[in-house]
């Protein structure tokens, strides 16, 4: 499995923010989806991570967020994978970093898709067990 190809099991469909979106619509956007990080793409190219984490430094600085557009509060500085890297290395990453979601993005820098730390432990426990194990059906 963690020799598998990212783009086997990312997500290739996220949501993603727009540098210019108000942080307030991105806020209820990411509370309604239970998304805690997206990626902020213009034009199809990848220009940052928002995270809750993000907008909670700006909330608790008593920065109002009303007026602030998601590129006032995403970091631009952001570890990439590309689709062709193996889950090992997003594992890697998962556990040296304490990343939860990273981009996979390809040689041009367009977003491709996410993968997360969730999507790894799914693959390798899907791999090792055909049903569930810790809770029936009942409680789903």
């Amino acid at each position: 499995m963690m020799n598998q190809e990212v783009r086997e099991i990312m997500n290739a469909n996220p949501d993603t923010a727009s540098p210019d979106q108000n942080v307030t619509d991105l806020s209820y956007q990411m509370l309604n989806n239970g998304l805690q990080q997206m990626p902020v793409v213009e034009g199809g190219k990848l220009l940052g991570m928002v995270t809750t984490y993000d907008l909670w430094k700006r909330y608790e600085n008593k920065t109002t967020l009303a007026d602030l557009k998601v590129r006032d509060v995403m970091n631009a500085k952001v570890i990439k994978i590309s689709p062709k890297d193996k889950v090992g290395t997003a594992a890697e990453l998962f556990a040296d970093r304490r990343f939860k979601t990273l981009p996979v993005v390809n040689i041009e820098n367009e977003l491709k898709g996410t993968i997360t730390a969730f999507d790894i432990i799914k693959v390798a426990f899907n791999e090792e067990y055909d049903q569930k194990i810790l809770y029936k059906k009942e409680f789903e």
